[in-house]
């Protein structure tokens, strides 16, 4: 569990990082990979978590329904935007998109935050 934790909150302190910068194209799909790298560690250190808790979950949306049950996350509607946003610059780009994406990358950062606190407090 150790070794994902640690990437995971590596990863966030690096999508922390990018996000202080001064926006530019370059700064914004940086942001953006960091971010879709940051949600992907969370959704797969969570499933560890429960894994180790007897808990089997196949998606980030079971994944975050159980960790509610466990109080490690808030019932907050970002959670699941912030998935959807991830599938959407995975899968398809646009700047369009991308921009508004980019816009709610900050109020994502403090679920994440908030996520890897309480993974680290068990």
């Amino acid at each position: 569990m150790n070794d994902i934790l640690n990437s995971y909150s590596k990863s966030l302190r690096r999508f922390e990082e990018i996000l202080k910068k001064e926006k530019s194209i370059e700064t914004s799909d940086s942001a953006i990979k960091r971010f879709e790298f940051t949600v992907e560690l969370a959704w797969k250190t969570a499933q560890k978590f429960l894994r180790e808790q007897d808990i089997v979950c196949r998606s980030p949306r079971e994944c975050i329904k159980e960790l509610f049950k466990f109080g490690l996350v808030d019932d907050d509607p970002r959670w699941l935007k912030m998935f959807d946003d991830r599938n959407l610059t995975v899968h398809t780009y646009d700047e369009k998109t991308a921009e508004e994406v980019y816009e709610r990358l900050p109020q994502y950062l403090e679920i994440l935050q908030s996520l890897e606190q309480k993974l680290c407090e068990h």
